[in-house]
């Protein structure tokens, strides 16, 4: 069956990635370090799985996932979506508004399953002490990519340089950079990175080059590249922001939690100078 052999194919060329990582990480540890690789059968065991799993996705990825993709793309470009009143061109800007949608849906969602992104924020919460929230990374991370992509494909519509919004980006991420807590911003530009892996980039990769070809006017090799620079630049400004935004809430909650302080040793002074006003009063009273 081709499955079969398109599943064996991926396997051999899985193997051939892996295995020069294995052989530098046990070259390392048993030629320099000198060391003996402790539990080396489940480390063997550990790297068959890396090696059938990554197959067996990207398999999947190749039938499945980057077909819809394509497919979708197309689909949401035709007339009839377009116009379903019927009428003819031109399109607008406005008309693609169900590409923008299905952009932001499978942008968020691609990023929720990415398995780069989950070891991120696992290893950030743990290295925090729970400070950094597993889901609050990943959710942040993936609205970044959600708008990133969303904003790609409206600029893949009408035709506009992609370096003005790369630029005007970066902008924005330096700018933020002097305000975010220092503790985000490594973070932050990692989970940029950690975005453009295995299961977000050929759906992303699929989306534009469907978009760029049944748009009037624009050519898939000039218009259908640059979403995955999108996908990248804007969860850098998603995690700072969602760092900016909990900094802010931390300080308001203490600013309210002191001034309820004040607000109850203020009232104990008043009890207590109350009760001393009291006192001096009978005071005077029994030796009148």
């Amino acid at each position: 069956m081709v499955w079969l052999s398109q599943l064996f194919d991926t396997l051999l060329l899985t193997m051939r990635d892996v295995v020069p990582i294995a052989t530098i990480l046990f070259g390392f540890q048993l030629g320099v370090l000198k060391r003996p690789i402790a539990n080396w059968k489940t480390v063997v065991l550990g790297f068959v799985y890396v090696i059938l799993g990554l197959s067996f996705f990207l398999v999947g990825l190749e039938l499945a996932l980057f077909p819809i993709g394509e497919n979708l793309a197309n689909q949401l470009t035709s007339p009839s979506i377009l116009h379903p009143d019927g009428s003819a061109g031109p399109y607008l800007w406005q008309d693609y508004f169900w590409v923008y949608v299905f952009a932001a849906a499978i942008g968020f969602s691609t990023t929720i399953a990415e398995p780069s992104l989950i070891a991120v924020a696992i290893k950030a919460n743990e290295v925090s002490g729970g400070t950094i929230s597993t889901q609050g990374l990943r959710i942040s991370v993936a609205i970044g990519v959600a708008f990133g992509i969303s904003l790609g494909c409206f600029r893949i519509v009408v035709g506009d340089p992609i370096h003005y919004y790369i630029m005007a980006g970066y902008v924005v991420v330096v700018i933020q950079t002097f305000f975010a807590p220092k503790s985000i911003i490594p973070l932050a530009y990692d989970s940029g990175g950690v975005t453009t892996s295995t299961v977000t980039v050929p759906l992303v990769a699929a989306l534009g080059l469907g978009l760029a070809s049944n748009v009037e006017g624009r050519n898939p090799l000039i218009d259908g590249f640059g979403l995955i620079a999108f996908a990248s630049l804007f969860p850098i400004i998603a995690v700072m922001s969602y760092a900016q935004i909990v900094a802010w809430l931390d300080k308001r909650r203490d600013k309210l939690a002191d001034d309820a302080t004040e607000t109850v040793t203020v009232e104990e002074q008043t009890t207590t100078n109350q009760a001393s006003i009291a006192d001096i009063e009978t005071n005077r009273s029994v030796k009148e």
